[in-house]
């Protein structure tokens, strides 16, 4: 028991004398969290999704760089079918379109079906024409009517702006007659006053003159007595 006492006293004693371990700090801790964590690498970028390539970008790209010819074309309003021919490669295009968009394009190397798309592209177009062709021509229809119901209405104003000028005319003259017709009876009447004064001054004349002649023609003699 003596020597199990001593030999615990010993352990204690080392145990106190050994010095304390130093404490792992926050940023070895995170280091070493970092050295243990896989790294993932970056998602790759997604790839392009490829379009696929249409009929109608294929001849807008032949006719941009001048590979194809025109053989035939046909315009019905905003609408018309093209006939148009790849020499290099005995390759026909139809094409169906609308104000110089395509709509549809048909590509064959075959000349008959090439003719008869053609021909069936072209009656297509000028049956989808007919409303346009009905419209423009009832626009100007309509834009006709427009200017001559602009020119009658003008013919119009003009003629009662006549009319109205006329009646005033008409009253303007009928009111100078009037006055011109009161004037005539306010003249006659002064010119009968006058000739009766002059008819009533003449007999006085013609009396003063009577006199006058008597008295000329008696001998002094008389005139005395």
């Amino acid at each position: 028991m003596a020597l199990l006492g001593s030999a615990l006293s010993g352990l204690a004693a080392c145990a106190v004398a050994q010095p304390e371990a130093p404490r792992p700090t926050v940023q070895q801790v995170e280091d070493k969290q970092a050295e243990s964590t896989p790294v993932t690498p970056p998602a790759a970028a997604p790839a392009p999704i490829a379009r696929p390539s249409s009929t109608v970008s294929e001849l807008q790209g032949l006719i941009q760089n001048r590979q194809v010819s025109e053989l035939r074309t046909a315009y019905n309003g905003t609408y018309g079918a093209s006939l148009l021919f790849k020499p290099d490669e005995l390759t026909y295009y139809v094409a169906l379109f609308q104000q110089k968009d395509f709509w549809r394009v048909l590509k064959t190397k075959s000349e008959k079906q090439a003719e008869a798309t053609y021909r069936a592209f072209a009656s297509q177009s000028a049956e989808l024409a007919e409303v346009d062709i009905k419209r423009i021509k009832l626009q100007a229809e309509y834009a006709h009517a427009e200017k001559q119901l602009a020119s009658r209405s003008a013919e119009l104003s003009a003629l009662q702006a006549d009319r109205a000028l006329r009646l005033q005319q008409e009253e303007q003259v009928a009111a100078r007659q009037e006055q011109s017709r009161r004037e005539a009876t306010a003249l006659a009447d002064q010119g009968k006053d006058v000739r009766q004064q002059l008819r009533d001054m003449q007999r006085q004349i013609d009396v003063l003159q009577a006199q006058q002649a008597q008295v000329e023609n008696t001998p002094v003699q008389k005139r005395a007595k």
